[in-house]
């Protein structure tokens, strides 16, 4: 063997060896995991009672999708575009909040009532949350539909 690939054979498998010593990444429980989504679906609802554009958007991934009325928007700064219009009075045309949040891996869905100024709820919504790499709960995808407001029921 020559003597650089003997190097190159030790060193390759120095770094397997030291792969396999590296600690094992411990996951919260799945109730903590769906604790700290709920807290973050809370907080992302919070942003539009305090009128607080900004903080809206750190909850919104880079790549986020939200589907609005069959018209997606893709990308944190196409959401939050569109989304400005919301944040500009001083009363929220709407409120938000989680009714049902639930996670799987480093993904959470949370679900719930939107709500008018009167309290009347008019929709609901569905979001998805990524646990991001600097720890965060960012949304990647939000959706939702209007609640019939039918006769009869």
């Amino acid at each position: 063997m020559k003597r650089l690939d003997r190097r190159f054979a030790i060193a390759s498998g120095l770094a397997a060896l030291s792969a396999g010593c590296a600690a094992p990444i411990t996951r919260p429980p799945r109730e903590e995991l769906i604790r700290q989504a709920t807290a973050a679906e809370i907080a992302f609802a919070k942003t539009m009672v305090d009128r607080d554009h900004t903080a809206f958007l750190g909850f919104v991934a880079e790549d986020a999708v939200f589907v609005n009325g069959g018209k997606p928007l893709r990308g944190r700064a196409a959401v939050g575009e569109h989304w400005k219009r919301f944040y500009s009075g001083a009363t929220p045309p709407f409120t938000w909040q989680p009714d049902l949040v639930e996670v799987s891996g480093d993904l959470a869905q949370s679900i719930g009532p939107v709500s008018a100024p009167s309290g009347k709820v008019v929709s609901r919504f569905y979001s998805t949350w990524r646990l991001e790499p600097d720890g965060r709960w960012r949304v990647v995808f939000d959706d939702g539909y209007n609640v019939c407001d039918c006769p009869g029921k």
